[in-house]
């Protein structure tokens, strides 16, 4: 995917019947549907049951089984409750009679209340960063080749990382991440795609972050890493043709599980949402020799 219009198209679901939608999936450079997919999708078959004047304040959500790239992915929504200020909808994600992915999403009409926020990080400006296709362009000879990939797969969200990490060169660091990110063309002026594509990209950088305090960013292919639950909170509007500082750290890592955190700010230091995502990281199993 090239331009965020490719996006929006997948997040635009078929209707099949009553509270049924069918999605489709494009690879990220994974064997497997990437998770910021199956949720953008399941929050948008959620969005089409809901009023348009509630918007998305929170989702919780859980990745149960990798998705096959290869065969349509059926939503399915339960209308939970329909109250006088809130709406709540319960999504599964099917593939061959199995569930993959469920998710539970709340929505709100606009209120006033009590307002603040956190202060957003001193970093520099988008503008004085390199995005991940620069770096492989520039350092390509000097990456290792599932990080060159990585970096100049084209993709509809363009990210400026704030901090450079050598991958070449293994170094435990504090497990601080922060990433300008917006969408690569324009958006719609119509608010319900934003939290979309923002679910979407929210799925990148989250994990890797658990990786640094022990250095193995680098050793992504020796490892098996995945998504096991993703929750959002929306706070504030905002548009994905802005650009966005996705600030993430990285609390905690036991058992084989990485625990990271993000918040997420406008350019003028708005804070629009937050995330919590735990994940499977553990070693690959090696073959065993003949």
């Amino acid at each position: 995917m090239k331009e965020i219009s490719e996006l929006l198209d997948l997040l635009n679901l078929e209707q099949i019947e009553e509270n049924l939608f069918r999605g489709y999936s494009k690879t990220v450079g994974s064997s497997n549907v990437f998770g910021g997919q199956v949720l953008a999708q399941a929050l948008s078959a959620a969005i089409n049951t809901v009023p348009e004047d509630r918007h998305v304040h929170s989702l919780h959500s859980y990745f149960i089984l990798p998705g096959n790239l290869d065969i349509p992915i059926i939503f399915q929504v339960d209308r939970i409750r329909d109250g006088g200020s809130f709406t709540t909808r319960r999504v599964k994600a099917i593939q061959q009679g199995r569930e993959i992915f469920l998710m539970s999403a709340s929505f709100q009409s606009d209120e006033i209340g009590f307002d603040h926020q956190i202060a957003m990080p001193k970093v520099q400006e988008p503008e004085q960063l390199v995005s991940w296709k620069d770096l492989a362009k520039h350092f390509g000879e000097f990456l290792p080749q599932n990080m060159y990939d990585f970096l100049n797969l084209d993709r509809p969200i363009e990210f400026r990382p704030v901090e450079l990490y050598n991958p070449a060169v293994p170094e435990k660091r504090e497990p601080f991440r922060h990433i300008w990110m917006k969408s690569i063309g324009e958006m719609p002026e119509n608010s319900k795609f934003h939290p979309l594509v923002l679910a979407y990209a929210s799925d990148y950088n989250l994990l890797t972050s658990a990786l640094l305090p022990h250095g193995k960013e680098g050793s992504i292919p020796k490892l098996q890493l995945a998504s096991l639950d993703h929750a959002m909170w929306f706070h504030r509007p905002f548009r994905m043709d802005d650009w966005l500082l996705y600030a993430i750290d990285s609390p905690s890592a036991s058992n084989s599980r990485g625990f990271t955190r993000g918040n997420i700010f406008t350019r003028d230091g708005k804070l629009v949402a937050s995330v919590a995502q735990e994940g499977l990281m553990r070693p690959r199993k090696q073959p065993k020799e003949a």
